[in-house]
C-alpha cells in the first residue's frame, strides 16, 4: 500500500467523524438548550431518534449489501463515500439552521434526522469496508486502524473541545455557524479520501449477494457474532458519559462556567484518546489482544467508581476530575481499538472457512452497533433527563437563549438567570445523573469483556494460521 492511499485515507477520518460528533453530542443540546419545547414534545422527539437510528442500523446492513453488489468504473466504495458527505453536511446544516415551532419542529427534525441517518450511512459504510479491503497484513491493518483512529479523534475533539466555549449566551447564531463549517469540512476531508486512495482491485463472488445471503453470512460465522454483539455493549457503555456530559458540567458547575471546564475535560478525551491510539501498535506487539482487554475493563471499572464519588467522598476538584477523564477515555480508546480489530478478523475467518469474502457486509456490523447503541443511549439519556427533572430547568434556559436569539435579551442576563435556575435543582436531581452516566457504562464494558473472554477464539496465532494458509493455497 502506498504512502498516499495510507494518509489520504487516515487523515480523510477527521472531517467525517467532526461531523458525526456535531450531531451524535450536540444535537439533542442543541434541542434541549435553544427550542421551547414541552416534555410531550421532547419525549416525541427523543423516541422519533431512537426509532430512527434501529432503523438506519439496520439500513447499515442493506447498505452493505447494495455496496457488495454495487459496480462502478471510479471504483467500489468511493461513490458512496462522497454521495453520501455531500448529502449528509446539507442535513446537518438544514438540521442546525431551520427552525419551526411548538409540533412543527418536531415533525421536521424527524424528518431531517432520518434522512442525516441514511446519507450518512451511504458514505460510513463505503468508509469502514474500504478498510480491511486496503490489506489483509495484521500489521498494515494495525498502523491502519492506529493511525486512522488518530485523526477520529482530532475530528471529534475539534467539535468536542471548542462548541461548549461558543454556545452559552449565544448559542442560536453559534450552532448555526458551527454547522455550516463542519458540513463544509466534511465534504472536503471526504474529497481527499475519493482523489488519494487507490482502491484495490475487486474480487467480486459469482453471485450477487442477496438479503437472505446476508442473514446466511451472519448466521454462520459465529465469531462475528460474538464480537458485533461485544461491540454493540461496548458503544452503549462507552457514549454515555459524553451524552450526559454537558449536563453534568451545566448542574454541577454553573451555565455560565462550564465551557471552559467542558473544553478542558474534553482536552483530556482528546489526549486520552490520541495517547492509546498512539500507543496501540507498541503494545499490541507486547501484549495479546485479551490482555489488554483485561487490563482495560480493570482501569476504566476504577474509573468510573472515581467518578460516582467525585464531589462526594472525594473532594470537587477539577484537576483530580480532569484525570479521571483522562483514564477513562485513554482505556477506553484501547478498548474500541481491540474491538475493532478482532471485528475485522472475522473477514478471512469467514473467507478462511468458506472460501468468501464480504468486506463491506461483515464492516456494517461495526455500524450497526454503533446505531443501534446511539438508540439505546438516547433513550437512556432521555429518560434520565425527563425523571430527574433536569430536562424542565433546562427548558427555562432554552427560553432564555431563544431571547438573547430575538436580540431582547443581553448574554450577560440570560447567563445569570440561567446560573440561577441551575442553583436551584435539588441534590438528588443531580445524583440521579450521575448515577446514569456511571453504572449504565460498567456495567455493559463488563458484559462485553467477559462475552470476549469466553467466546472469542481468533488469537493473534490462529489468525496468522488462516491467513498463511490461506495465501498457500491461493
Amino acid at each position: 500500500m502506498d504512502k498516499r492511499t495510507k494518509w489520504s485515507y487516515c487523515v480523510g477520518a477527521t472531517g467525517r467523524d467532526a461531523a458525526y460528533a456535531l450531531v451524535s453530542m450536540y444535537l439533542m443540546t442543541y434541542v434541549q438548550y435553544t427550542m421551547k419545547l414541552t416534555v410531550a414534545q421532547f419525549f416525541v422527539i427523543s423516541a422519533g431518534i431512537v426509532a430512527c437510528l434501529i432503523w438506519d442500523a439496520v439500513n447499515d446492513l442493506l447498505m452493505g449489501i447494495i455496496i457488495e453488489n454495487c459496480h462502478f468504473k471510479w471504483g467500489k466504495f468511493k461513490p458512496w463515500i462522497l454521495t453520501g458527505a455531500c448529502l449528509n453536511a446539507l442535513v446537518i446544516i438544514g438540521l442546525f439552521t431551520l427552525r419551526p415551532q411548538g409540533w412543527g419542529f418536531v415533525a421536521f427534525f424527524a424528518i431531517g434526522y432520518l434522512l442525516w441517518g441514511m446519507t450518512y450511512t451511504m458514505n460510513d459504510i463505503a468508509y469502514w469496508g474500504m478498510l480491511p479491503s486496503l490489506s489483509s497484513d495484521p500489521k498494515v491493518r494495525d498502523t491502519l486502524v492506529t493511525l486512522m483512529s488518530v485523526f477520529i479523534c482530532i475530528g471529534q475533539f475539534s467539535v468536542a473541545g471548542i462548541v461548549p466555549t461558543v454556545i452559552a449566551g449565544n448559542a442560536v447564531k453559534a450552532y448555526r455557524v458551527i454547522a455550516l463549517i463542519v458540513g463544509l469540512g466534511f465534504i472536503a476531508f471526504q474529497t481527499l479520501v475519493v482523489l488519494g486512495v487507490k482502491e484495490q482491485e475487486r474480487t467480486d463472488q459469482a453471485e450477487k449477494l442477496s438479503l437472505k445471503g446476508m442473514f446466511q453470512v451472519f448466521n454462520r460465522n459465529d465469531q462475528l457474532k460474538v464480537i458485533g454483539t461485544a461491540s454493540l455493549l461496548f458503544n452503549v457503555g462507552s457514549n454515555l458519559l459524553i451524552i450526559f456530559g454537558v449536563n453534568f458540567f451545566y448542574f454541577e458547575f454553573g451555565y455560565s462556567d462550564s465551557g471552559n471546564l467542558i473544553f478542558l475535560f474534553t482536552v483530556m478525551y482528546g489526549l486520552g484518546t490520541l495517547t492509546s491510539q498512539a500507543l496501540y501498535a507498541f503494545l499490541s506487539s507486547k501484549c495479546s489482544r485479551m490482555k489488554i482487554l483485561k487490563i482495560c475493563m480493570a482501569a476504566v471499572t476504577a474509573g468510573y467508581i472515581l467518578l460516582l464519588g467525585f464531589g462526594y467522598v472525594l473532594p470537587k476538584n477539577l484537576i483530580l476530575l480532569n484525570a479521571v477523564g483522562f483514564g477513562i477515555f485513554f482505556f477506553q480508546g484501547l478498548y474500541n481499538l481491540v474491538v475493532i480489530v478482532m471485528l475485522n478478523n472475522t473477514i478471512e475467518y469467514d473467507e478462511y472457512r468458506f472460501s468468501e469474502r464480504h468486506d463491506s457486509v461483515i464492516s456494517a456490523v461495526r455500524s450497526f452497533s454503533v446505531k443501534l447503541a446511539g438508540a439505546l443511549n438516547q433513550g437512556i439519556s432521555a429518560l434520565v433527563l425527563i425523571l430527574s427533572g433536569i430536562y424542565v430547568t433546562s427548558q427555562g434556559i432554552s427560553e432564555l437563549e431563544i431571547e438573547v436569539g430575538k436580540g431582547t435579551l443581553t448574554s450577560e442576563s440570560a447567563l445569570s438567570q440561567a446560573n440561577e435556575a441551575i442553583a436551584a435543582v435539588q441534590p438528588w436531581q443531580t445524583f440521579a445523573l450521575r448515577l446514569g452516566m456511571v453504572l449504565i457504562p460498567v456495567q455493559t464494558l463488563l458484559v462485553a469483556y467477559l462475552l470476549i473472554r469466553k467466546k472469542y477464539r481468533i488469537s493473534e496465532e490462529e489468525y496468522d494460521r488462516m491467513v498463511g494458509e490461506m495465501k498457500a493455497g491461493s
